[in-house]
């Protein structure tokens, strides 16, 4: 893939605007800001939605495949839609939606770079009603290798051809992290946590781990690990994937872990 095929800048964006293919989504975790304000006729995308009421832990573990196509389906995705998905002062956030989506088999889904401010900036109005888009039918053909368990993520850590990398910043990754794990933070991936940078500096910020044959990334429950795995994609590295559970999970199973925080911080 591309930074054209994964990102759409808002100056495209309004020039698409009004297309009747077009799904926008703002992904931010709340909704508080969505009802404040929006891009005309855009939907909320509700992140809990799509992991299983049985998890534990918020947005850890994604729905199955057939729960998952009737969850993007409800949305008013097809197969066919051109779906943009923002989200409002933190681009993971959008990222994670994005990474869900093409998990599931979606095609045609793009990140607005630089979020509703990028929208704003470009002249694009906003509003604050609460839109839904009519139901449609979704068929799921997943990409499994986008999503790591922790019994891969623990053969992982004996192999030397596979990188397990940390996303978090450095003083979280010092305080705790599996034990094995690098630390590549996806603060240095982005523009003020709402725009990716551009692919040159990604790739010099990614040169370290791109010779390993795959790559595994996490952070603390899954959002801020897509930057990092989408970054790779963009500069052409494909063989990479957001281990889900993340900290929490992997905590919560008394995995081994090294640092010098307590485990607590990473529990509230």
């Amino acid at each position: 893939m591309n930074r054209n095929e994964i990102l759409i800048e808002a100056d495209e964006l309004l020039k698409k605007f009004g297309d009747p293919n077009i799904r926008i989504f703002d992904a931010t975790i709340t909704d508080d800001g969505y009802l404040q304000g929006h891009i005309p006729g855009a939907a909320f995308f509700e992140h809990e939605d799509f992991s299983a009421p049985e998890s534990q832990n918020r947005y850890t573990n994604i729905l199955p495949a057939d729960k998952l196509a009737e969850q993007i389906g409800a949305l008013g995705i097809s197969n066919e839609t051109e779906v943009i998905v923002y989200a409002c002062g933190m681009l993971p956030y959008a990222v994670r939606a994005w990474w869900l989506l093409r998990y599931a088999g979606h095609d045609k889904v793009r990140i607005l770079n630089g979020g509703l401010s990028a929208w704003k900036q470009a002249g694009g109005q906003i509003e604050d009603e609460a839109r839904q888009y009519p139901p449609a039918i979704f068929q799921p053909q997943l990409r499994e290798w986008m999503y790591a368990n922790k019994e891969e993520v623990i053969e992982a850590l004996k192999s030397s051809e596979v990188a397990v990398v940390n996303v978090m910043p450095r003083e979280s990754y010092d305080g705790r992290h599996i034990k094995g794990s690098i630390s590549l933070s996806s603060m240095n991936l982005m523009q003020q946590l709402d725009a990716f940078l551009p692919d040159d500096q990604i790739a010099t910020h990614l040169q370290e781990v791109t010779h390993n044959k795959r790559i595994i990334t996490y952070c603390g429950g899954g959002i801020a690990a897509a930057v990092n795995a989408t970054a790779h994609l963009m500069t052409g590295y494909e063989n990479v994937a957001v281990y889900h559970g993340s900290m929490f999970e992997w905590l919560a199973e008394d995995l081994p872990t090294v640092g010098t925080g307590k485990w607590e911080i990473w529990k509230k």
